[in-house]
C-alpha cells in the first residue's frame, strides 16, 4: 500500500455489514453485489488503563420510574393513527418514498399544523432553497412565525443551530444529503448516511426533540443506505401509492410506540394531501355493474376495515405456458389458490392465462382475501356475475376449506354501514357474530358452498 493512502473498508448496503475485503455476498445478510468500498480515517483512541471516572451505575429495574410519554396531536388524524396517537418527544422518525410521492409536502402540512399551536419547528432542506419551499409553503396554506427554515447539509451547523434555538420539531430533508466532516466519504454514502442518524439520533435523546428524516428508497422501494439505518430509529414511516394516481398510502413497518398494522389514507389535491376518513367508498368508487369476475372483499389493515375490489380476468392461453400476474397481491399465494380449485373443484385452468388485481391500488397480503380471489377467479372463468351488494371474506385452505378469520365483527359492521345486503363469511364466525338480522349471511365451510351460494 502506498505510503499516505487512506486506508478502506467495504460496507454492505443492505445491512452495513463491514468487511476488510470485497465479497459477491453478505455473509450476514445473504445480500448480493451490494459490498462499497469507503475510506476510512482512524482516530486515535486514548489508553483506558485502570478505574475510569465517572463511569456510569447501573440501576435496578423496580426502581426506574415509567416515563408517561405526552403525545403530541398533528392535526392530522390519519398520521396520528400511523404514529400510535401522535408524536413522541425525542423520537426519531425515518419517512421513507418515492421520489414526488408527497414525502415533503406531508411533513410540510406537519409543520403548518403544528406552527398553529404554537409548536416550535425548524425545518431543515438540504435539497431545495428557501425560496422554492416558501413556494411550496404558499400552496399549502399559511404558517406562523414558529416555523424556522434552513437549507444547510453540515451536520455540525446543523447541530449548532438546533441547540441554540431548541426547537420541538425538526425536519430533515434529506438524509442523503447531509454530510460531516469527520468522514471523508461523499454526502449519501454508507459511513455518511450512518453518520448523520447516529448524529441527528443523539440530539433527539439528549434534548428532547422529534426529528423527521426523509429518506430516498431505491428501486426495490426500501430506504436508501444501509439497512441500520432502519435500525436505529424509533419508527419507520413509507410513503406509498401512484405518483399519478390521486391517492396515498402511508404505512408504519417499525414502531417502538404503537402498531405496525395501521395505515392512513391520503388524496393528493392542488392545495396539499387531504385525509381520507372513509377509504372504502375511495376504493369502490367506479365499480362495473354485472360484471364477472370482479368481487368485494373486506380486509383489516390494523384495526380497520378496508373494502376493496378484487378483479380477475382467466382467458385461454395461446402459447404453451400460461401466465399468470397479479397486482396488489401475492402472486404466489394466486397461483395456490387456483391449484386448489383445479384439485378441489375441477376447474380445469391449467391452460389458461389469469390475471388478478386490486383495484385502487391497494396492497393487500392479508389471508382473508384468499376467498374474494378465488371466487373473482370462478366468476371470471364460468362467466357468472356475483352480486354487487355481497361482500366476501375467509381463508381457504388446501383442502379447500374456508378458515375463519380475526376481528369478524368489525368488519361485517364496516359492510353494513357501507350498505351492503350479504356478507359471506366462515361459518365459524357466523356463528359468533350477532346483530345482523337486516343482513343476510352466507355461511360457507369450503369453496364448494361458496360457489354454490352464486349460482
Amino acid at each position: 500500500m502506498a505510503k499516505g493512502r487512506p486506508s478502506t473498508v467495504f460496507f454492505c448496503n443492505e445491512c452495513g455489514y463491514e468487511s476488510s475485503k470485497w465479497m459477491g455476498q453478505c455473509p450476514a445478510c445473504k445480500a448480493w453485489n451490494t459490498f462499497v468500498e469507503e475510506p476510512v480515517v482512524k482516530t486515535a483512541q486514548s489508553a483506558r488503563t485502570g478505574t475510569r471516572k465517572n463511569a456510569p451505575e447501573p440501576m435496578s429495574v423496580s426502581a426506574v420510574s415509567p416515563e408517561s410519554m405526552k403525545r403530541c396531536k398533528t392535526g392530522m388524524s390519519e398520521l396520528d393513527r400511523v404514529l400510535g396517537g401522535g408524536i413522541v418527544p425525542g423520537s426519531l422518525v425515518l419517512v421513507g418514498g418515492d421520489p414526488g410521492i408527497g414525502k415533503s409536502t406531508l411533513l410540510l402540512q406537519l409543520c403548518r399544523n403544528l406552527s398553529s399551536q404554537q409548536h416550535k419547528l425548524l425545518y431543515i432542506s438540504g435539497e431545495e432553497s428557501l425560496g422554492q419551499i416558501k413556494m411550496r409553503a404558499e400552496r399549502i396554506g399559511s404558517f406562523t412565525d414558529d416555523l424556522l427554515l434552513l437549507c444547510e447539509t453540515d451536520l455540525a451547523d446543523i447541530e449548532q443551530v438546533i441547540r441554540k434555538h431548541k426547537p420541538e420539531v425538526v425536519i430533515i430533508d434529506s438524509i442523503q444529503t447531509m454530510y460531516s466532516e469527520n468522514v471523508t466519504s461523499a454526502p449519501g454514502s454508507v459511513s455518511q448516511v450512518r453518520e448523520a442518524t447516529n448524529t441527528l439520533m443523539n440530539i433527539a435523546k439528549s434534548l428532547s426533540v422529534t426529528v423527521f428524516i426523509v429518506g430516498h428508497v431505491t428501486k426495490e422501494g426500501t430506504v436508501a443506505g444501509p439497512r441500520v439505518l432502519e435500525h436505529m430509529v424509533d419508527t419507520v414511516l413509507y410513503f406509498e401509492g401512484d405518483r399519478f394516481a390521486s391517492y396515498r398510502i402511508l404505512r408504519a413497518v417499525k414502531n417502538r410506540f404503537g402498531s405496525t398494522n395501521e395505515v392512513g389514507v391520503f388524496e393528493m389535491r392542488g392545495d396539499g394531501l387531504a385525509e381520507v376518513e372513509d377509504p372504502s367508498a375511495l376504493m369502490l368508487s367506479g365499480r362495473p355493474k354485472d360484471s364477472a369476475g370482479s368481487c368485494v372483499v373486506c380486509c383489516m389493515e390494523g384495526t380497520r376495515p378496508i373494502l376493496v375490489e378484487v378483479q380477475a380476468l382467466v382467458c385461454r392461453s395461446g402459447f404453451g405456458i400460461p401466465r399468470r400476474q397479479a397486482a396488489g397481491t401475492d402472486l404466489a399465494r394466486v397461483n395456490l389458490l387456483m391449484a386448489v380449485l383445479e384439485k378441489r373443484m375441477g376447474y380445469k385452468m391449467s391452460e389458461c392465462d389469469a390475471y388478478i388485481n386490486v383495484a385502487g391500488g391497494m396492497k393487500m397480503s392479508e389471508p382473508a382475501i384468499d376467498l374474494g380471489i378465488a371466487l373473482s377467479v370462478v366468476s371470471s372463468f364460468c362467466n357468472i356475475v356475483i352480486p354487487e351488494d355481497l361482500v366476501v371474506f375467509g381463508e381457504v385452505g388446501l383442502s379447500g376449506e374456508v378458515r375463519s378469520v380475526s376481528l369478524a365483527e368489525g368488519r361485517a359492521m364496516e359492510c353494513r354501514k357501507l350498505g351492503f345486503s350479504g356478507i359471506m363469511m366462515p361459518g365459524s364466525n357466523a356463528s359468533s357474530i350477532k346483530g345482523l338480522k337486516d343482513i343476510k349471511v352466507y355461511a360457507v365451510n369450503n369453496l364448494a358452498d361458496a360457489i354454490s351460494a352464486l349460482k
